[in-house]
């Protein structure tokens, strides 16, 4: 009588393939191949946000093998809508390139401020969807 089990078998329900580990079978699972990316601090802030508020979706996309190019679009929209917008609020504002020189705490208090309003902008339109 032969009570060897076959090396690798087939779940007919749901069609995973299973190898032989020892005495186990182990489903022969593997990730599909990501775009390997650098994060900026909007991609981490966005991947951040989705691991703590938004669970199902951050699982979807690992899975998918979606999650890096999600996190690759979103940091550079949101690096180019900061842009645009802090240039849009410079132009409203009263700044003038030679304040770097003449009155350089006010130019730095005012760009930081509008470089904040951005971000702000920023994070409600796209980070923390």
């Amino acid at each position: 009588m032969n009570n060897e089990l076959p090396k690798t078998k087939i779940d007919k329900t749901t069609g995973i393939e299973y190898h032989l580990e020892g005495d186990y079978y182990i489903p022969n699972l593997s990730m599909p191949k990501q775009e390997k990316i650098v994060l900026n601090k909007y991609g981490r802030m966005r991947l951040k946000y989705l691991k703590e508020h938004k669970k199902a979706d951050y699982t979807i996309m690992l899975m998918d093998g979606t999650l890096n190019t999600h996190l690759k679009e979103i940091q550079e929209t949101a690096q180019n809508r900061v842009e645009q917008i802090i240039n849009q609020l410079k132009e409203k504002s009263d700044l003038i390139e030679d304040m770097k020189n003449t009155d350089m705490l006010y130019w730095v208090g005012t760009m930081n401020s509008i470089k904040a309003q951005a971000e702000e902008i920023v994070f409600s339109e796209l980070i923390f969807i």
